[in-house]
């Protein structure tokens, strides 16, 4: 037996101390992350007694990024990334700028250097992509439209990281601190060529991407088919945490690829396999107890000490994270033509600092450019940001409620003069007789859509994604674009004259009010919904929502009949 233990120390300390402050934190109806921070802080090295080893905790704590990216990968298509390329690319670009220039002011007036300024403006401007995934989980919404604008945004903040990442070292000589190669030997400023580093680290990544797209999408897939045909379920997911696991190392060391990125891509081109479901089934219990993990290494890294000693600059450090950013992006998001309630999924997504923070940081301090108490501050604002994120989620929730009772505010925020708000004037008035509402055009939208157009019945859909709706009308599609929970959208799809209202989006927020306005102006309509869980169901029912759909439950309908059917023929030969 090996005396040194110090891993399973730390790991059984971080989940003991973790299920017990995440326990005692659901009681107090908090979330359970709160729970597994405050445990975090307990077994640091700033709160007496027991001590883990923060070394190991971090390391572990990557394996929790890992896991957690492969899983979004898992469920977030090459089509969702490119469907919101429009909103999530100049957006967290210009958000990035925003909070940096925050940072680099506050910087500025407390005496720091430029370069001290830039980084710690660059650790408070990228939010936790580990902290956005389980709020947007929590709460079903990650698969929704504006969960998927939220998760794109996020990659792109990833991506800016990685390439300043690469880049800082080559520019701290001339930034304050000091300049270092690839091998992490000092170098003069001026032997630094900046062209050439930019060149490389863009290649590189370049080389990643069409490396994952054109081998992975076919090879991954093809490997596990093979596993699965084993009929062993230890190695098929072996073979998934494996992938996960080893494309994130293997990103890391030959692309200079972060493990988020790699593992993130990993999850994508996994997804091209008939067995990503079960691949997100079977890695999802490991997936949750490194999470945990991510939470508890993060709060061993707080500091206690400089809420007391630095109280105005720590205020200031999460004024800048939860209001600045989140102001910047509802702006942001508003300009781009969005609706205000993707607006504030966006801000209030973005309201927190984590891994690439840290990363960040750390850098900055290595290579002599931010102080000591930078540090200190950007991890205190981690944590106090990270425990207020599900309230600032919370938040939005009233504000939500009330846009819907102030229509005409909301449509101010939403830009009403935009064209694709609203029906061409040459669609053919026998169109909007009798025809099918479609809200939501994802994966079930469009296959209910195809069947309409294939039999020759009119429709309309209304969806929320601008690109969508745009292709749509390239396509022949009518469609309009907006949030269809909002009675102005429902009109414009001409509401008062349909035969059915199908609700095919995953979002089962806006639901009721959406059936709630079509039978206001249409008192005959019939109505289809889809949701996902027996409380929705339930109470949909309660309401006579119309016919319900269940994933599940069709599912399960669907093979019984097929099975008994086949049954019945084969008793007949």
């Amino acid at each position: 037996m090996p005396h040194n233990i110090s891993l399973i120390t730390t790991i059984a300390a971080a989940l003991g101390f973790g299920l017990l402050f995440g326990y005692l934190a659901t009681r107090l109806r908090l979330p359970a992350l709160v729970g597994y921070l405050a445990a975090g802080i307990i077994i640091g090295p700033a709160t007496p007694g027991f001590v883990a080893d923060t070394a190991l905790a971090g390391q572990l704590a990557e394996i929790g990024v890992m896991l957690m990216m492969f899983g979004v990968g898992l469920h977030f298509s090459l089509d969702d990334l490119w469907q919101v390329r429009k909103v999530a690319l100049p957006g967290a670009i210009l958000q990035i700028a925003v909070a940096t220039a925050l940072g680099m002011g506050l910087a500025h007036f407390w005496g720091w250097s430029i370069g001290g300024g830039l980084v710690f403006g660059l650790a408070l401007s990228v939010a936790s992509t580990v902290v956005l995934l389980r709020a947007l989980e929590e709460r079903g919404i990650l698969d929704s439209f504006n969960g998927r604008i939220a998760v794109g945004w996020l990659v792109v903040e990833d991506l800016v990281t990685v390439l300043v990442l690469v880049l800082l070292p080559a520019l701290a000589g001339s930034l304050g601190g000091v300049s270092v190669d690839a091998h992490g030997a000092p170098v003069a400023a001026g032997d630094v060529n900046l062209w050439k580093t930019l060149a490389l680290t863009l290649g590189q990544v370049a080389a990643f991407i069409v490396l994952m797209l054109v081998v992975g999408r076919k090879l991954f897939p093809w490997i596990l088919w093979q596993v699965a045909r084993t009929g062993s379920r230890e190695l098929f997911t072996l073979c998934v945490i494996a992938a996960a696991v080893g494309i994130a190392y293997g990103s890391t060391h030959y692309f200079g690829v972060s493990f988020a990125l790699g593992s993130f891509f990993a999850g994508m081109v996994l997804r091209e396999s008939e067995l990503a479901h079960r691949a997100a089934e079977e890695s999802l219990p490991l997936r949750d107890a490194f999470a945990v993990l991510f939470f508890v290494s993060v709060g061993m890294l707080f500091e206690p000490a400089i809420i007391l000693e630095q109280p105005l600059k720590l205020l200031a450090v999460v004024g800048i994270i939860v209001v600045g950013k989140s102001v910047a992006a509802f702006l942001l998001v508003i300009i781009l033509r969005y609706p205000a309630k993707t607006a504030l999924m966006v801000s209030a997504s973005l309201a927190q600092i984590g891994e690439f923070s840290f990363i960040l940081a750390a850098l900055g301090l290595s290579l002599k450019m931010m102080p000591v108490e930078g540090q200190s501050l950007i991890l205190a604002g981690a944590i106090i940001s990270i425990a207020l994120n599900p309230v600032v989620f919370h938040v939005t929730k009233p504000l939500e409620r009330w846009l819907s009772k102030n229509p005409s505010l909301a449509a101010k925020f939403e830009r009403p003069a935009d064209p694709l708000a609203e029906l061409p004037m040459s669609v053919p008035h026998e169109h909007l007789r009798g025809q099918v509402v479609l809200v939501g055009y994802g994966r079930v939208g469009r296959r209910i859509a195809a069947a309409l157009k294939e039999r020759g019945i009119p429709f309309v859909v209304a969806e929320q994604n601008r690109e969508v709706v745009d292709q749509l009308r390239k396509d022949g599609v009518h469609a309009v674009a907006g949030n269809a929970g909002e009675p102005a959208v429902l009109i414009q799809a001409h509401i008062a004259h349909a035969s059915m209202l199908v609700i095919a989006t995953p979002d089962t927020f806006h639901v009721r009010a959406m059936i709630e306005t079509a039978r206001a102006l249409n008192p005959d309509i019939k109505t289809v919904v889809r949701t996902h869980s027996d409380e929705e169901a339930d109470l949909l029912r309660s309401e006579r929502a119309g016919q319900i759909f269940m994933g599940e439950q069709e599912l399960a309908k669907g093979m019984t009949e097929y099975v008994l059917e086949n049954v019945k023929q084969a008793s007949h030969h």
